[in-house]
């Protein structure tokens, strides 16, 4: 009879017992052991936008909308969350719908424009803030955003002769938000003498008119006004505390090529480092070579964003190079999701926030709960067929399903934390879909196993030729399932892709486990008296396998004796 290479099973499960233990430890560093729930489940934050062209009239461009809608799709999964869903609704609006994420958070950074402009300043003046908001309404109800800019105090730091104005301190400042009261410009009083604006490469030169300076010292913080490019612009600070009479833009924010977050070396501050274009690193060379001349104030320039002056550094060198920094008193969170706004860039439409809504998850809760109940009475009527069926040999199907749902749990919460991947609805049943499929690799296993000793073979050798001819069996069923969970995947939206996910997960931990765990397994089950020498109880016994006796294995009924 030949003989067969049966391996190390007990090394291969040691094997896997580190690999679970490893994935559980990565799960104690994070210090987070749920997954992350998806909307249905949790809950989260939805916001109706309602577009409008920046001239406020005219029809809206399908294309323009559609546009708009990539935008903030890329800014909301760059947040780091499933399931999150940016929609087309009729002609002018946008429904944005993401788990897991604070509604302020989440309004202030789909209702930026991102509209990025370097303006010199002409005049700046201390102010008495303006009074706080008051508090928003309760989160079931629909809101409009506050009118208060907030953008965390930052400033460019590409060379150490720029020089940051002091800010207040405190940190997670959220940024600026949409404007409730409709902007207006500054004023035919600014405007140069034929009613003509700016261009760039006058920009640096501007000077304000007696009237222009009159209408600044009138204005107050608080007070929208129209961010236009080629007119100068009255702007606050971050905290109100200081507004600027500021020249006509120089330097357009659509010059900047990359954004990003993070924290120099020897240092431990957030900051969002800028880097320009060819032209736009040459204008900025200018422009900082031009007001390092001046005297203060007029040697500051200030970064304008959406209308708010989120820095206004002085200047003593020319910058060159391109680059440029914006520090203040940023965290990881505000310093991640300016440069999230500022790399996928400006909206093409001017939006309105027409509805915020907290989406419940109590139905989502009653579903789940009803889900579990339905995939416990599905996993205790398999154990209680496997047990039946395969007699000792279930423990073999009860401990693989184990193994494969402590592998699937670890991967789940490591998912979520890592790339935000939420658990939904259907990816439950895309995991209680995984106990058949654990369960059927068993089964493709156990009656390879029989054909094997029908055939005249011992069964520690039919356990093993057994297992060659049964993994392609279960590598071409799973090969089915993940091509099934792929399609799925590519063709489907919304929270489909949950269930086809998770699918193609478990299909893979799938493999992973009868490999691993289900084949070691029942290679050491056979060598043990009990299994291998076919005890009735056992699953393996002569009648369970269809046979008279086990091929090798010496009968232990007793001859009967005459009487």
């Amino acid at each position: 009879m030949a003989t067969t290479t049966t391996g190390h099973p007990g090394r291969t499960l040691i094997v896997l017992a580190v690999l679970i233990a490893g994935l559980f430890a990565l799960i104690a560093l994070g210090n987070t052991w749920t997954p992350k729930l998806g909307l249905d489940l949790r809950g989260g934050t939805t916001i109706t936008l309602t577009a409008e062209n920046t001239t406020g009239t005219g029809a809206i461009d399908p294309n323009s909308l559609e546009l708009a809608r990539t935008i903030i799709q890329s800014r909301v999964d760059s947040l780091g969350v499933g399931e999150s869903e940016v929609t087309t609704a009729g002609d002018r609006q946008l429904i944005v719908t993401v788990p897991n994420v604070q509604r302020d958070q989440l309004v202030e950074l789909v209702g930026q424009t991102a509209l990025l402009r370097f303006r010199a300043v002409y005049a700046a003046e201390q102010v008495t803030p303006p009074p706080a908001p008051e508090p928003t309404s309760p989160p079931t109800e629909s809101t409009a955003p506050s009118s208060e800019p907030t953008a965390s105090a930052a400033e460019p730091g590409a060379s150490e002769s720029v020089v940051p104005e002091p800010t207040p301190s405190g940190n997670n400042k959220p940024f600026p938000a949409l404007p409730t009261a409709p902007p207006k410009p500054v004023g035919e009083a600014c405007l140069s003498a034929d009613g003509q604006g700016t261009p760039p490469d006058q920009a640096i030169d501007w000077v304000p008119s007696e009237p222009c300076q009159a209408a600044f010292a009138e204005f107050t913080c608080g007070t929208p006004v129209d961010d236009v490019a080629d007119q100068p612009l009255f702007a606050c600070d971050e905290t109100g505390t200081e507004k600027y009479l500021l020249s006509p833009t120089l330097i357009e924010g659509d010059q900047l090529t990359t954004a990003s977050a993070g924290v120099p070396a020897n240092d431990v501050a957030w900051v969002v480092d800028l880097e320009f274009n060819s032209e736009g690193a040459a204008l900025f060379e200018e422009a900082t070579r031009a007001l390092a001349s001046k005297g203060e104030p007029q040697n500051r320039f200030a970064i304008v964003l959406d209308g708010v002056s989120i820095s206004a550094p002085s200047v003593s060198a020319a910058i060159p190079g391109g680059r440029a920094q914006i520090e203040g008193n940023f965290n990881q969170q505000s310093a991640t999701e300016l440069a999230n706004v500022l790399k996928y860039g400006a909206l093409p439409l001017a939006f309105d926030v027409s509805e915020v809504s907290n989406v419940s998850a109590t139905l989502g809760g009653e579903q789940l709960r009803a889900g579990i109940i339905a995939g416990i009475i599905g996993l205790a009527l398999v154990v209680l067929f496997c047990f039946a069926y395969y007699r000792g040999l279930g423990i073999v199907v009860v401990a693989s399903l184990a193994v494969a749902g402590l592998l699937t749990y670890a991967c789940i919460v490591l998912l979520g934390s890592s790339v935000g991947f939420a658990l939904n609805l259907p990816g439950i049943a895309g995991v209680i879909v995984a106990i058949g499929v654990t369960a059927d690799s068993f089964v493709i296993y156990f009656e390879r196993i029989r054909d094997e000793v029908r055939e005249g073979r011992s069964l520690r050798t039919a356990v093993e030729t057994g297992w060659r001819r049964a993994r392609q069996t279960i590598l071409i069923a799973d090969a089915v399932s993940m091509l099934s969970a792929l399609i799925l995947f590519v063709l489907a939206i919304g929270s489909v892709k949950g269930f086809a996910f998770t699918l193609g997960l478990t299909t893979l931990i799938d493999v992973l486990v009868v490999f691993m765990f289900t084949k070691p397994m029942v290679t050491l089950l056979a060598r043990t008296r009990f299994f291998g020498g076919g005890h009735r109880l056992s699953g393996l016994d002569p009648a369970h396998l269809g046979v008279t006796a086990l091929p090798g294995v010496r009968s232990r009924r007793p001859v009967a004796e005459g009487i």
